[in-house]
């Protein structure tokens, strides 16, 4: 508070996320859940993944939410927090529960894959422009927002399309797609998301996703459907990702603009999940640098490589200048790159050592 009893302006940071965190259960070996004897607690969320990342790579980084006053609230705030990230903003629902989930140890694309949320009537659910602090939101270069967060009730809906609005002083609007069938009440999600999504200056989506909500084949399907946000990054899992910017130089011209693609790295893959997280991250980090659209997608790339490398959603991103190093080598050098488990650790105090082409 002021001198004079008003409220403190919030700080401005580099990114605010907003949307939902739930604490979730890996199961100790592989199996049905019905066979699985025990579970190990971590958390999961696009949104904070995303702060996570970008606080754990040297970024100023907010997460605004909402979490139940239970244990399991109290598990996310203090984890996340432990990140670097600023938790000031994160409201306690008395009335509500915190999230959770359960989640089978095989990869998300396989039918064995099973997952189970316990996150109707949440206290995230109960996101609304009255319920979080909106000048928090808003005081960031960078705000990070997601289709989960739209789809999980219509006060949240409401609050995810005032912020992607326009808005005089409007920070910088990152919207990742993540279209969730599962989640949306009716049939409208699809077209809700496209027109979240245009309201965006970034998004990022993924070629299978616009395939499957949208009808739409191929990269400049995408960004005919989506004209307005100043880079759309369409994602296309193991081939790689392709941004169209509008005002940037990249490898490809058009007439509406700029067509770059970086193709993905070889991992060795220990778990397919929280990469998607992970490469907005990545994508956002360099963005925030100032870095060409080419070395963006590069960083993107990296990031999901640490995420993929690890068994849980969040993974210790690579030194700065290690990440440089990579993200510099030219296309023959970065084609040979692969990485494996333990790929972004470094010994202290000695020169970070680049994979072997």
């Amino acid at each position: 508070m002021t001198a004079d009893g008003h409220p403190t302006a919030p700080d401005v940071v580099d990114v605010v996320t907003l949307g939902e965190s739930m604490v979730t259960f890996l199961p100790s070996r592989p199996g049905r859940l019905a066979d699985v004897p025990s579970f190990e607690r971590t958390i999961g969320g696009a949104e904070s993944n995303v702060a996570c990342m970008l606080a754990a790579a040297g970024h100023s980084a907010r997460w605004v939410s909402r979490v139940g006053a239970d244990g399991f609230g109290d598990h996310l705030v203090e984890t996340i927090g432990a990140y670097g990230v600023d938790v000031s903003s994160v409201r306690r629902d008395p009335r509500r529960p915190t999230g959770i989930y359960f989640r089978t140890a095989e990869d998300r694309a396989t039918d064995a894959h099973e997952v189970v949320y316990y996150r109707a009537g949440s206290a995230a659910s109960a996101m609304a422009a009255d319920t979080v602090d909106l000048d928090a939101v808003r005081a960031g270069r960078v705000l990070h927002l997601s289709g989960i967060t739209a789809a999980l009730s219509e006060e949240c809906l409401d609050l995810v399309r005032e912020l992607t609005a326009p808005h005089p002083g409007r920070p910088l609007v990152s919207f990742d797609v993540n279209h969730r069938p599962g989640l949306w009440r009716d049939a409208d999600g699809p077209r809700v998301l496209l027109e979240l999504a245009r309201g965006a200056d970034i998004v990022f989506v993924g070629d299978d996703e616009a395939r499957e909500a949208w009808g739409l084949h191929g990269g400049r399907d995408i960004r005919e459907a989506l004209p307005e946000p100043e880079i759309v990054v369409v994602k296309q899992g193991k081939g790689g990702a392709t941004a169209f910017d509008k005002n940037t130089e990249g490898l490809m011209c058009d007439a509406d603009g700029t067509v770059t693609f970086v193709r993905a790295l070889h991992v060795d893959v220990v778990a397919a999940v929280g990469a998607g997280d992970a490469f907005a991250a990545g994508f956002l980090s360099a963005t925030l640098r100032g870095l060409p659209v080419r070395d963006r997608l590069r960083h993107g790339h990296l990031m999901a490589a640490a995420a993929l490398t690890v068994p849980g959603d969040l993974a210790a991103p690579p030194a700065r200048s290690h990440a440089d190093r990579l993200a510099a080598l030219d296309d023959q050098a970065w084609g040979r790159l692969r990485l494996g488990p333990g790929w972004t650790r470094t010994v202290q105090g000695a020169e970070e050592e680049v994979p072997t082409p």
